[in-house]
């Protein structure tokens, strides 16, 4: 992170490129760049303080609001997350817990996945919360513990079913599967989502990190300028493409009871690449 004041803590931003690819019942792909943030949760005021384009819960250029995730209620991000792991029995000691989002830009933001890496006070990680939005407003989670013998270098290899209606297209009898590397200098995100009988679809960001400061924030605005926007587009142009290609289209059912899917560890099946 070169460039970076020496109080510039954790916290980045990530330019990346998305792809998504449908493989039944007919090829489908297309990709675009984004930007991303990576926040560290506990530096997010202090950014506000230090940055002029980005503030937390108020207008700006580009904004973290709290009731934009976790609960939604604005009673704050990591809170939610503390409530979420030790519900499942997991306790950070106090360690940092990492979001990376789309920030709001000009007041408008999108989210379809935010990821949350939970990361025990001595270094290691614990816990990827998932958080997934669908256009239709609902909103689910899906925590999924790190196996504490994985070695750091190798892929965080994860795998839950499908409990929130996203795509009209893909049906509810679904299963994910993740493979993620510990964001560092590059990021490197694959999702595999398949049905029991085949799979469907592949979702891959990848990207590279850069300082977080007042002239990235500005370059990326100007290299991708209204992207939050273009999010939401895109996602209504592509399902318009697939309802034209005649993909089945799946009714929505009622959006689950609970807000979070306790997930357990990857099954050998689930760790193929």
């Amino acid at each position: 992170m070169t460039g970076a004041p020496p109080d510039a803590g954790t916290s980045a931003l990530y330019f990346n490129r998305v792809m998504h690819k449908r493989l039944r019942p007919f090829t489908h792909r297309f990709d675009y760049r984004v930007f991303s943030l990576w926040l560290d949760l506990q530096e997010v005021p202090r950014l506000a303080r230090r940055l002029r384009l980005f503030s937390h819960n108020r207008f700006n250029l580009f904004a973290f609001h709290d009731r934009d995730h976790g609960s939604c209620d604005g009673g704050g991000v990591r809170r939610h997350v503390d409530r979420v792991l030790n519900r499942a029995g997991i306790d950070l000691a106090g360690g940092r817990v990492h979001l990376l989002c789309f920030p709001r830009v000009l007041g408008y933001v999108f989210n379809p996945l935010s990821i949350y890496f939970c990361r025990h006070a001595d270094g290691s990680l614990r816990a990827v919360l998932y958080e997934v939005r669908n256009t239709l407003g609902d909103m689910h989670s899906y925590l999924l513990p790190v196996a504490q013998d994985r070695n750091p270098e190798e892929p965080i290899v994860q795998a839950c079913d499908k409990e929130m209606y996203v795509s009209p297209f893909i049906e509810m009898a679904a299963r994910y599967r993740f493979r993620v590397k510990e964001p560092d200098e590059r990021l490197s995100i694959l999702i595999r989502e398949s049905t029991p009988e085949e799979e469907l679809l592949l979702a891959t960001m990848t990207g590279r990190r850069v300082a977080l400061s007042d002239a990235t924030l500005l370059r990326a605005f100007f290299a991708h300028p209204l992207m939050t926007l273009k999010v939401m587009g895109a996602i209504h142009w592509q399902a318009l493409w697939l309802w034209l290609k005649g993909a089945a289209f799946h009714r929505r059912p009622k959006p689950p009871a609970a807000p979070v899917s306790y997930c357990l560890a990857e099954t050998p099946e689930d760790s193929v690449p």
